[in-house]
């Protein structure tokens, strides 16, 4: 009797709580824990039916609130997806649309307007977006990616190194904020881990994790890669082929060896570390990497035992987040007049590639990296045990977060508040596709940049560089693992109209012209955002150090190559350059232009090479630069406003194979390149 007694007042204490999530929620101030985890995929949470791992604390979050099913990024990309929480907006909006950028701090942001009403605002962990946060009362950041151990912390006063591993020392200061903050006043707490990011460095905690055998592995771990876009063939991260041994595997190198790429970071993360941090790692290692180098695997059985050293350090990352998540709930327990008001939101800046289609990393519009976890709970407010289909998105955090404080939400915002959702309304109007665009291209991992369209039940994807040029379709339905695009089968010809329709109408309905890279004018580039006919001219918005944008030929002997340049606001720097390339035009090329701020003529280039001359401008006007090529001097000068700058380019180019315009960070009007 007593049993059942519990039982029916668990009942009834449920019944209220789910009176009470339908009450409004809007407006009702509630303070704002927002836990963000880097690269955290949503097949490694059990809540989310992980065949791999368990995580509690995520789970207890899942289970007393919301679990959103289908939580997409816009922008599988670290730095890109932060600056999408902070603004609601997607990249080409807010500017940030690829690692690198610097966020600029003028534009409206969720921590400014929260501020503004009198939330406290708290960002502790990673911030990764080259500016200092703006709109924080505190501020505690890593530098860049961070370090996983001993690492450093920017604040307003300077830079703190702090002992121990990252993971626990985030939640530790995030903790010892909120002991400290006014408890009269609602606050947003940002709290965002490094982990479980690229080199997986776990704690000593959770090594002794997944110790008893092998993981389960991906069907996909050994995918050729048929069926889909020739892209996806030219990647750099896979397993196989593009994992390093000693920086992403942490196996220690043989004495003398010559260390390669970013092998060469290994002794630093060693020398970062204590005697006692290296002392506990090499016990828990050591055994492994001795038969690792006895056994010496080749073939596909180095590529499985690659994948067991990656996944496990993944997942011990992972437990090491799901830990020190569960320290934040257990302090809600233990104040429960602030766990009444508290909303807390999980959620990961993007998947992750856990060696799906053979890959780690991130950027792709397939599902493991589109996909992110978000996961909610506010007991007495929002009914546990939620799991919602609706299709949300990134951009959806900032304008809920408004909406719950009581601010109106700004009308270029793009995200949707989902405080209908928490509330539990039935026909709540609702998106019926997601908007994706991915910028970063040859940067890294050479993964090509691509928009692209999801509803529930299909994706289409467009890559638009001209040396990719390709649609992909996929039904999800009937081909979950996104093994065999039918873009081109007669059989989804309909279905192809419709989304491509689609995709134009998002494209529109948010104001993204980026991705028109000049048709097929140039059919080669790189870092590109937009170029687009300009009076007869190009109008380049370079979104990276080093865009370029060519054309392609043979041009032995000399040439000459003049244009007329005119600065522009919209990328962060303000610079043109003439670019030129023989051999490989992706090896070396030369760039020889105008740096609009600094008002000097430069010519940059191979390498770190350059020389420069100020010029007596007004840094405004437009400017005509002529560069000439000599092969047979191999030198090439550029002339600007009577001053020169000579310099020399590779002794091994016979003739030019490509030129045309590039800039830094930049957008700049160019008049059409005349070459002589």
């Amino acid at each position: 009797m007593l049993r059942r007694l519990v039982f029916v007042l668990f009942g009834v204490l449920s019944g209220l709580a789910a009176l009470r999530a339908q009450e409004s929620l809007s407006g009702s101030r509630p303070n704002l824990i927002f836990v963000y985890s880097d690269d955290h995929a949503s097949h490694a949470i059990s809540a989310y039916g992980s065949r791999l791992n368990q995580t509690p604390s995520l789970d207890q979050i899942a289970a007393t609130g919301v679990l959103f099913r289908n939580a997409f990024c816009g922008n599988s990309l670290c730095g890109p997806a932060r600056a999408t929480i902070q603004t609601g907006k997607h990249s080409h909006a807010n500017g940030f649309m690829r690692n690198g950028n610097r966020f600029d701090s003028r534009q409206t942001t969720l921590a400014k307007l929260l501020h503004q009403v009198g939330y406290q605002t708290s960002i502790i962990g990673k911030w990764h977006l080259e500016s200092d946060p703006v709109g924080f009362d505190h501020w505690m950041v890593l530098p860049g990616q961070g370090q996983y151990y001993n690492p450093d912390f920017l604040t307003k006063d300077g830079r703190k190194r702090i002992e121990g591993h990252v993971s626990d020392i985030t939640m530790d200061l995030a903790l010892d904020w909120l002991r400290q903050r006014d408890g009269k006043r609602p606050f947003l707490l940002m709290c965002q881990f490094k982990a479980p990011h690229r080199n997986w460095m776990p704690a000593p905690a959770d090594f002794g994790l997944y110790r008893d055998g092998d993981l389960p592995e991906p069907p996909t771990l050994f995918d050729d890669h048929e069926g889909r876009v020739e892209a996806a063939k030219h990647q750099e991260m896979s397993i196989a082929q593009h994992m390093f041994l000693h920086y992403d595997l942490l196996v220690p190198p043989a004495e003398g060896e010559q260390l390669q790429g970013e092998d060469r970071a290994y002794p630093n993360i060693r020398a970062r570390m204590t005697q006692a941090q290296r002392d506990a790692w090499d016990a828990a290692y050591a055994a492994e990497d001795a038969a690792f180098a006895r056994e010496n695997p080749q073939g596909e059985a180095r590529v499985r035992w690659y994948y067991q050293r990656y996944i496990k350090n993944y997942l011990r990352c992972v437990a090491g987040v799901d830990r020190n998540v569960g320290r934040m709930l257990a302090w809600l327990d233990a104040n429960p007049e602030v766990k009444a008001n508290t909303l807390v939101v999980y959620c990961s800046d993007q998947g992750f590639y856990l060696g799906d289609h053979g890959w780690y990393d991130k950027r792709w519009m397939y599902e493991e990296s589109l996909r992110m976890p978000l996961l909610m709970s506010w007991p007495g407010k929002v009914a546990p045990g939620q799991d919602l289909q609706q299709l949300v998105q990134n951009i959806d955090v900032m304008p809920t977060f408004l909406d719950l404080a009581g601010v109106p939400v700004p009308a270029d915002v793009h995200g949707m508040s989902m405080v209908p959702l928490l509330e539990g309304r039935q026909n709540v109007r609702w998106r019926d596709a997601i908007y994706y665009h991915y910028y970063e291209s040859t940067a890294t991992h050479m993964v090509p940049a691509m928009y692209g369209v999801r509803t529930d039940r299909y994706k289409l994807v467009r890559y638009y560089e001209p040396q990719w040029d390709a649609w992909e379709l996929f039904d999800l339905q009937k081909d979950p693992a996104e093994l065999h695009s039918v873009a081109d089968d007669a059989a989804y010809a309909e279905v192809r109209a419709a989304l491509t329709k689609r995709l134009g109408e998002l494209r529109k309905q948010y104001g993204d012209d980026t991705g028109d890279v000049g048709g097929h004018e140039f059919p080669m580039l790189a870092g590109i955002a937009r170029a687009t006919r300009v009076d007869g001219g190009w109008r380049v918005w370079c979104n990276a150090n080093g865009s370029y944008l060519l054309r392609v030929g043979a041009r032995p002997g000399t040439s000459t190559l003049t244009t007329v340049m005119r600065p522009l606001d919209g990328g962060q720097l303000k610079n043109g350059f003439v670019v030129v390339a023989g051999g490989d035009p992706r090896a070396e090329k030369v760039r020889a232009g105008v740096e609009f701020g600094t008002r000097k003529l430069v010519v940059a280039g191979p390498g770190r090479a350059r020389a420069d001359v100020a010029l007596d401008w007004d840094g405004k006007s437009p400017i005509e630069v002529v560069v000439t090529v000599d092969l047979a001097a191999h030198t090439i000068v550029a002339e600007a406003l009577g001053e020169r700058v000579t310099a020399a380019v590779p002794a091994d180019w016979q003739q030019l194979t490509a030129w045309g315009y590039g800039g830094n960070n930049s957008e700049t009007e160019f008049t059409e390149l005349v070459v002589k």
